[in-house]
Formats: structure tokens, sequence, C-alpha cells
């Protein structure tokens, strides 16, 4: 699955460039605050699995009073290195690579 190019944004991390994204719009999930944010990272040359990550903040669009902190590229760099400690290999084709930083995550009711 590839990442679309519209709107993603080029990071480099290592010396390797990646290219993430995030949904400008949230699902209806994320909008009621009943998921946390996600966003997804790709290699930029030579994309093969997709990262996905989950954060631990609300969608900052949500349609409640949840408030989120913004995805930052600082954010982005660290879980893309924690990926690549936990075996993602982004070059590779395959299933998404899922990362769960979840933890402290709590969905209004």
């Amino acid at each position: 699955m590839a990442l679309g190019r519209k709107g993603a944004r080029r990071i480099v991390v290592d010396g390797t460039a990646y290219r993430w994204r995030l949904r400008r719009r949230p699902t209806y999930s994320q909008a009621l605050c009943w998921s946390p944010c996600t966003y997804a990272v790709e290699h930029a040359d030579a994309p093969g699995t997709t990262l996905v990550v989950t954060t631990n903040q609300p969608h900052l669009s949500n349609w409640l009073v949840g408030l989120g902190n913004p995805v930052l590229p600082s954010d982005v760099a660290h879980a893309i290195a924690s990926a690549l400690r936990q075996g993602w290999m982004p070059t590779h084709a395959g299933s998404p690579f899922h990362l769960d930083l979840s933890a402290g995550f709590s969905s209004l009711p």
C-alpha cells in the first residue's frame, strides 16, 4: 500500500529519507475521541512495507473538546527509529507494520 504524495512530508532519519502523512480529517472514531490519532510512514525512494503509528493523543480535528498535541517531526523520527529496532523493513514488500504508542490514551465516552 503506497502513501499518496499529496500532503506527505519528507523526513530524514539516520541518512535515510522517508515520507509520512497524517490524515487531515479524522475518522469517525477519531472525531469522537474513541480512538487515537494515527499516521503512516514509508521509505521515500523504494516504498515497501508501510509503517502505521498509533499515537496516544486524540486527533487535533476531533469534534469534542479532547485536546491533543500536534504530531511533530521529532515524534515521527523517534517512531521510525523505534520501528526499525523492532524489525520494520521499509523497503521490503509486505503487510503494514503497526507501531502502537497508544499507552495512556483514554477515550471519551
